[in-house]
């Protein structure tokens, strides 16, 4: 009688793991763990900076009112910025997205969607001098027309700008320049919407704007929304722009149409850091911990609201 073999382990229990896969496991985990000591290390650069400036007297802080009365109006001209830029960025992102992915030709969809990712490669620099030099000027008869007629509000009570140089031109330019970010991810999330729903809809006899509406809005809201916190956070830092184009120094106002603004905290910075001294820099660095805080605040704002969208997205 011959003896049976007995029967062999699987393959996949007796598979050891490779060199390469040792080495590139071992690659993305310090990565990792890198970025985590990096954002840990800025952490605490800025408040081991800004304990002085947290501790000092309010009479002995630039403008001898305080830390806090300082960086408010700080505060909200950044996040005024960011958020008119988002209003007005993320419409347009949504719609040049769904036209370059269910609309256009082929073709037309391909260079309009070079064109916008080409947007997102100029330096801020040229968009700030666009502003200044272009778009401030043209928007003067506008803020004319908005104190005149829309004057109740407090957004646009005036007196209006006779330069442009105004928190409304900061948010437009401030929308251009997050416009690729948010439509880059919004174009690449509805081009991957389940062609199963999408036929299925048309079949039943629903129109393209219908197909739309039920089938790719619904799979790709998280991946919107994601896409604006991105943004928002890219508009949130933005400093060379705001800094050329803006006529800040002002209190804390919600008139966009005003030459008197509430600067931003990154463009504060840049502009009084190379002569702050002692103090004063201990003070700039405080206000960035501030926009760190926010930025991040920003951020894990966008994960959670992802995450929470996803087990509602046609993506399940």
């Amino acid at each position: 009688m011959t003896a049976t073999k007995a029967p062999s382990e699987p393959r996949s229990q007796r598979a050891v793991r490779r060199p390469g896969d040792r080495i590139f496991a071992g690659s993305a985990k310090a990565s990792g763990i890198f970025i985590l000591l990096v954002l840990a290390g800025v952490a605490a650069f800025l408040v081991s900076e800004a304990v002085p400036a947290l501790t000092a007297p309010a009479e002995d802080v630039p403008g001898g009112e305080g830390l806090g009365a300082y960086v408010a109006p700080l505060v909200l001209g950044t996040l005024l910025g960011a958020v008119l830029a988002l209003l007005v960025a993320t419409p347009l992102a949504v719609g040049i997205a769904l036209y370059t992915t269910y609309y256009a030709p082929r073709r037309v969809a391909t260079g309009m969607g070079y064109v916008i990712d080409l947007l997102a490669a100029i330096p801020s620099v040229v968009y700030g001098f666009w502003g200044l030099a272009v778009l401030a000027p043209a928007l003067v008869p506008l803020h004319v027309w908005a104190a005149d007629t829309l004057g109740f509000l407090p957004f646009f009570a005036g007196p209006a700008s006779t330069s442009g140089r105004t928190m409304l031109t900061v948010g437009l330019v401030l929308a251009v320049m997050i416009l690729p970010i948010i439509s880059a991810i919004s174009r690449e999330v509805f081009s991957q919407a389940p062609a199963l729903h999408r036929e299925a809809a048309l079949a039943l006899g629903a129109t393209r704007w219908e197909m739309i509406r039920m089938a790719v809005l619904p799979y790709g809201k998280s991946g919107v929304i994601g896409g604006a916190m991105l943004g928002l956070g890219r508009a949130l830092g933005e400093t060379m722009a705001v800094a050329i184009v803006l006529s800040g120094g002002a209190g804390a106002t919600l008139n966009l149409i005003s030459s008197s603004n509430p600067s931003t905290i990154a463009s504060n910075i840049a502009l009084r850091f190379p002569e702050a001294t002692g103090l004063g820099i201990n003070t700039l660095i405080a206000s960035g911990l501030v926009l760190f805080v926010i930025t991040l605040a920003v951020n894990m704002l966008a994960r959670w609201i992802v995450n929470r969208r996803a087990d509602f997205s046609g993506a399940n």
